[in-house]
Parts: C-alpha cells; sequence; structure tokens
C-alpha cells in the first residue's frame, strides 16, 4: 500500500504528471459522461425486483406470469359521488374505460365498472392493467396522469383519482423523477457553502466541487455497465444515495488533502514538493478510510434483498471513484493553479501554522485536565440517548406512509376502503397444481380475514386465485390474514401452493430485511475492526474506535425515534432503515476517527500518545468537524425529496454524523486515548514507548510539534 502510494503521489504532483493526470481524467469523463446520463434506464423499480429468488412471494410471480404479463401493474381509477352515479355517469365512465384501454401502456382486458353496494351506488371502479417494460417506470406516471385527465372529465359532481399498484408507482415515480438534479443542486449549494465558510476562498471552492462532478459522473457511467451487463440492481433509492454519497465523502477526502497540502505549502518553498509530501501522509488515512466505507459497502452483498444488495456495489463504486478523483484529479489542479488558488489567505513560505492555538487545541486542553471523567460522562450521556431506540418502530411503512404529502394515490386508497373491501385493490394471490383448484379455493374461502374469492383460473397445469381481504393490503391485519392464509394452502396435499402479492411483498421484504441486519451487522463491525488493526497496528484502539461509533449510531437512532414521532408525526419507519443507517454511520462514521486516530498515531511516534492526542485533535479538529457538517449536509438534502424513507435516512445520518464529529470524535475518544495513553495501540511496539504521566499533558508543546521537524 505505501510503496503504491507513493508512485500515486509522484504522478499528480509532478511538473508533467500533473498535466498528464488531467488528461486522463478528460478522456474518462469523455467516454463514461454518456453512459452516465443513460443511468436512469436501466433502473428497476418494481418492488419484485428487490426480492430474494426463494422468497414466497418471488415464486409466487413468477406462477403469476403464466396467466398475466409479468411486467403488469393494474391502476384502480376510482370514482365517488355523494348524491349517487347515475346512468349518464356511468355509461361515461364506460366510455372512459375505452379510453383507458387505448393507451399506449395498456395492455389487457379493462374490467369495469364495477359498483360499491350503496343504492344508488355512490363509487364506482375501473380496473386498468398498465405494463411497465422490464421494471423501467420513466413513462408510468405520464400514463396514469392522463388516466387522471380522462377520468376528470364527463362525470359532473365527482372526485376521481387513480390508485391501487399503478397509481402508487406512479406517484412513487413522480416522487424520483428529477431526484438526481435535485439532489445534485442541493448537495452543490451545501458544498459550496461550507468550502466557502472552510477557507474563505471563492476560487478554492470550484476545484473540489469539480473534482468531485468528474468523480460522480464517472461513478454513475460504471454503474451504468454494471448494470447493463453484469446484473447489478439498481434503483431509484440507490441513484439517489449514489449522489449524496459521491459529493458528502468526496469532499470529506478533499478537506483532508487540502488541509495538509496547506500545511506542508508553509513548510516547503515548492508546491510540487508540498503535495507529494501532503498526498504521502494524508494518502493513507483517504486511503484507509475509502477502504473502510468500500468494504462496509460491500458488505451488503450478503443481503438476501436485491435492493440491498445492490447499493453496496453502487455505493462502493462510488466511494473509490470519489477517493481516486480526490488522490489524482484534485492534486493535480492544486499544483497547477498554485498558492494563488487560495487568495484572499495564502499559505506563504515559512508562515505560522496557527491550529496549534486554535479552538480544538483549547478542547484538547479542557478534555486532558480530567479525561477519564469526560469519557465517562459523554458515555453516559449517549447512552441516555441511546435508550430511545427502543421506541423506534422499523416494521415498514404503509403506502400512505411512505409519501411525507398526501399523493392522489393515497386519497384514492382511502375512497375505495369507504366503498368496498380494504383489500379489493390489492388481493392476495394464491397458486398451485391445477387439479386442486376446487380445494384450494375452497380453503382460501375459509380463512379468517378473506372476505370473497375470485373464480380460478387455470392454465399450463396451475391454479391461479385472487382472494379480497377485508383489510388494506399494507396492513398488519392483512399480513396476519395472509400468515393465516400460507399456513391454510400449504396444509393441502399435493397442491404446492403458494400465497403471495403485495401483501406478501411487503411481508416478506420485512422479514428479509430482518434477516439482512442480524447477518450483516456483525459482518461489518468485524471487517471494520480487521482494517482498523492493520492501519493503527493494535488491537485495543479498534474496538474501543468500533465501541465509540456503535454509541453514537444508538444515540442517533434514539434521538431519530423521538423527532420521527413527536416531532415530525412520521408512522413508523422503513424496514430497511436501522440497517442502512447503520451502514451509514459506522462505515462513514469510522472515517473521522481514521482521520484523527491515524493522524495520533503518526504524532505518537515522536511526542508520545498522550502529547500526540492533543497534536492530532488541534491539527485535524477544524478540517473534520467541516468534513462532518459536510457529510451532515449532503445527507440532510435527503429530506428534500416527498419520500418518508429518504427523509428519515438523511435526518439519522447527519444527526449521526453531527454526533460523531462533535462529540465522539472530539470529546470521548481524545478521553479514552488521553487517559489509556501508550497502551491504546498495544499490542504494538509503539505500546511500549514512554508516555507522559496524565497531569503532564496540558504542558504546551504543540507549536514545536505541528511545526516541527519533517
Amino acid at each position: 500500500m505505501k510503496s503504491l502510494l507513493r508512485r500515486v503521489a509522484t504522478l499528480p504532483s509532478g511538473r508533467k504528471g500533473k498535466w498528464a493526470v488531467l488528461a486522463l481524467w478528460v478522456v474518462a469523463l469523455a467516454v463514461l459522461s454518456p453512459l452516465a446520463g443513460n443511468l436512469t434506464k436501466v433502473q428497476d423499480n418494481q418492488p419484485s425486483a428487490w426480492l430474494p429468488g426463494d422468497a414466497e412471494s418471488t415464486r409466487v410471480l413468477e406462477v403469476t406470469a403464466k396467466f398475466r404479463a409479468a411486467d403488469e401493474t393494474p391502476a384502480i381509477v376510482v370514482y365517488e359521488k355523494a348524491s349517487g352515479l347515475t346512468q349518464a355517469d356511468l355509461a361515461a365512465i364506460g366510455e372512459h374505460a375505452a379510453r383507458f384501454a387505448e393507451l399506449a401502456q395498456v395492455d389487457g382486458d379493462v374490467v369495469g365498472p364495477i359498483l360499491s353496494t350503496e343504492t344508488p351506488a355512490r363509487a364506482a371502479r375501473v380496473v386498468v392493467p398498465v405494463t411497465t417494460p422490464e421494471g423501467n417506470w420513466e413513462d408510468l406516471p405520464k400514463t396514469v396522469d392522463s388516466m387522471r385527465e380522462i377520468a376528470a372529465t364527463g362525470v359532473e359532481g365527482a372526485s376521481t383519482h387513480v390508485t391501487g399498484p399503478g397509481g402508487t408507482a406512479a406517484d412513487q415515480a413522480d416522487a424520483f423523477a428529477g431526484t438526481d438534479g435535485t439532489l445534485l443542486f442541493a448537495s452543490l449549494i451545501v458544498v459550496v457553502a461550507i468550502l466557502l465558510l472552510t477557507y474563505r476562498s471563492p476560487i478554492l471552492l470550484i476545484l473540489p466541487v469539480f473534482a468531485v462532478g468528474f468523480a460522480l459522473t464517472g461513478a454513475q457511467g460504471l454503474i451504468y455497465l454494471l448494470a447493463k451487463n453484469a446484473g447489478l440492481t439498481v434503483n431509484g433509492q440507490s441513484a439517489g444515495i449514489l449522489t449524496v454519497l459521491v459529493f458528502g465523502v468526496g469532499t470529506d477526502y478533499a478537506l483532508l488533502l487540502i488541509a495538509r497540502y496547506r500545511e506542508e505549502l508553509r513548510r516547503h518553498a515548492d508546491r510540487h514538493e508540498a503535495m507529494a509530501l501532503a498526498l504521502h501522509r494524508a494518502g493513507p488515512a483517504i486511503a484507509a478510510s475509502a477502504a473502510t466505507v468500500i468494504a462496509g459497502m460491500l458488505c451488503l452483498l450478503f443481503a438476501d434483498l436485491n435492493s440491498t444488495a445492490g447499493l453496496g456495489p453502487v455505493a462502493a463504486v462510488g466511494i473509490g471513484v470519489g477517493m481516486l478523483a480526490m488522490l489524482t484529479l484534485l492534486p493535480a489542479l492544486l499544483v497547477i493553479t498554485g498558492r494563488w488558488v487560495f487568495w484572499p489567505v495564502r499559505p506563504r513560505f515559512g508562515s505560522a501554522d496557527r491550529t496549534a492555538t486554535g479552538l480544538w487545541a483549547k478542547v484538547g486542553s479542557a478534555v486532558a485536565r480530567k479525561p477519564r471523567l469526560t469519557w465517562v460522562l459523554t458515555s453516559l450521556v449517549l447512552a441516555a440517548l441511546a435508550l430511545g431506540a427502543t421506541g423506534l418502530k422499523a416494521d415498514g411503512l404503509t403506502n400512505a406512509a411512505g409519501f411525507t404529502a398526501t399523493p392522489d394515490s393515497v386519497v384514492g386508497a382511502e375512497v375505495l376502503a369507504r366503498h368496498f373491501p380494504a383489500g379489493s385493490a390489492q388481493p392476495i394471490q394464491v397458486v398451485g397444481r391445477a387439479d386442486k383448484a376446487g380445494e384450494l379455493r375452497e380453503v382460501l374461502g375459509a380463512v379468517q380475514g378473506v372476505s370473497a374469492v375470485e373464480q380460478p383460473v387455470v392454465k399450463d397445469g396451475f391454479v391461479y386465485l385472487e382472494g379480497t381481504t377485508g383489510d388494506a393490503a399494507d396492513s398488519p391485519a392483512a399480513a396476519a390474514t395472509l400468515d393465516r392464509v400460507r399456513a391454510a394452502v400449504h396444509q393441502v396435499p399435493g397442491a404446492d401452493a403458494l400465497a403471495g402479492g403485495p401483501t406478501g411483498l411487503q411481508q416478506d421484504t420485512a422479514s428479509a430485511n430482518k434477516h439482512d441486519r442480524a447477518l450483516i451487522i456483525p459482518v461489518i463491525l468485524f471487517v471494520v475492526f480487521l482494517i482498523l488493526a492493520w492501519l493503527l497496528r493494535s488491537l485495543v484502539a479498534p474496538l474501543l474506535l468500533i465501541g465509540t461509533v456503535v454509541l453514537s449510531y444508538l444515540a442517533a437512532l434514539g434521538i431519530s425515534a423521538f423527532f420521527f414521532t413527536e416531532v415530525f408525526g412520521f408512522d413508523g419507519a422503513d424496514a430497511s432503515f436501522p440497517l442502512f443507517v447503520f451502514v451509514f454511520l459506522v462505515a462513514l462514521g469510522i472515517d473521522y476517527n481514521i482521520f484523527l486516530m491515524s493522524r495520533v498515531h503518526e504524532e505518537a511516534r515522536r511526542w508520545g500518545t498522550r502529547r500526540g492526542a492533543l497534536i492530532g485533535l488541534s491539527a485535524t479538529g477544524g478540517v473534520i468537524t467541516s468534513a462532518g457538517l459536510v457529510l451532515a449536509g449532503t445527507f440532510a438534502v435527503l429530506g428534500t425529496l416527498p419520500l418518508t424513507m429518504f427523509a428519515e435516512l438523511g435526518f439519522a445520518v447527519a444527526v449521526g454524523v453531527l454526533i460523531d464529529t462533535i462529540i465522539v470524535r472530539s470529546v470521548l475518544v481524545t478521553g479514552l486515548t488521553l487517559d489509556l495513553g501508550r497502551w491504546m495501540w498495544w499490542p504494538s511496539s509503539l505500546a511500549r514507548k514512554a508516555d507522559i504521566e496524565p497531569e503532564e499533558v496540558t504542558e504546551p508543546e504543540p507549536e514545536r510539534a505541528l511545526a516541527g521537524e519533517r
């Protein structure tokens, strides 16, 4: 790794190499940019594509493909009129149904109007089979909008809505529409604002933004190739997370590199030499950070859910390309532009480094007065906040709760529930052997919670049945009904029966999420431990650092649980929420500990662990705080999307990053390091290096240490 970093450092910091690096990136961008623009075309947003192949709902879908198109998503147009529907109204609805059948994405028989049971009927529904080829929902909102326009005319005094799976999917697609642009613009504003506050240079901030933009485009192009040719599952969720991840993490790496480069510019007259040394010293921390995040993300490949497993490589590619850009393209740009890019505060050769007497040096001195009391009290406060995590409801979100607003499909579902059985829009689906059709229909109809069973359909030796539930398909009551249906049909001898449908998809997704949490969280912790042990040559430090990050994760969950319920009014959290927050906070949160402790480790070799802890904190405090603000800000922009899952994820990760940056890294980790001293590095040779006593740790030394001999 060290020899590789030395070779990397000589290229972008060289007098000729910097131009070669820039040229290579320009060529790469020219090749990958057109591919990046096609990323949305390979996204698969069908819920069925997220489930593992052995899930019961997935196997039901495989059989139902014999009876209807696998890419069919039924939309339900519902009409409601308080005074009752007249014959003229019904005739108009019939004309609407004929027009629905002519729409480009409608392939199959339009069913309806089906009337409610009141006299006269006050509601009617029409079922429209909409196709979504290859799971691509790009055109679905246009089709549903056309249906809404058609339904809005001809039935005077009636309210009309499009709901059901097709209506919900269209509203979700609308929510994702423009996601990349919205997140990109919002992330850009956050990054520019924080860089401007950090460097107070209107010119310098352009270079990290430029490099991150290159990295994002390159990552999107590579991910498109993987999705197109290697079967990688990409959806709107992972594509949106990719944008904020590359912007947040890429800018973090840029901040760390620029901070070290600015230090070296004060010590070296030649900017090329300064950059080579900055890369040599900051490069290992950046590489280790990226390796930790990449390894953590790739652990998601063990997930049962295809959507979760697909996020792993998507995020890993983004982090990898971001790291490469910050270790090659950004250094080349900085060396090409020279010192003037720091205007109006240029780091001149021989000028003083003021971090030795800055805010974080004072924080370190304060912690050093009573380090043990500091870390114990901090841990207790975080543990108290973590207790709130017990109140987090992460069993999944209903369709209505999945939106932060109230789209038309949600209103339509409420109308349907007032006049028809709540599960009529999304029935339970049962498949089995054709010769058991009668027995399966009888058993299905006898299950508590099933209000009606459609006539069985037989084809190619299989039977297909639909059971309407009295409860909404995404409700806990419907899930309980599905459990009873599965138990009943599984017991029919020789039927090989399976039960699924929308309720099954949701339930199997929740089960897969629970399995993934139980498996992946320990794997990530083990992998992160190995990387930290290799980087710090210690067994004690990795255990303590991981423990602090897990504590901040639990505290973030506790704070989030309170805000979700008491402030935002969210109805629980998505089943994938705890795992995603864990992955991002542990993999990304450990970054700041790596940035800090790699510098402490470097200084400890010269000054001892306790003084090295103060030097490391004062030298990295400002840049790590800025990096945390960038990452928290970029994840917070997920809240601009009208989807509850994104809003919750963005809030929790932002809170967790701020806790980790401001409290855990500066107070808890520093207090632990000052208390343990050289034993932090056990069993490496550094654990045997003489250290000063705790009461001596506040003696001033940082000026010589920070400016010291190289």
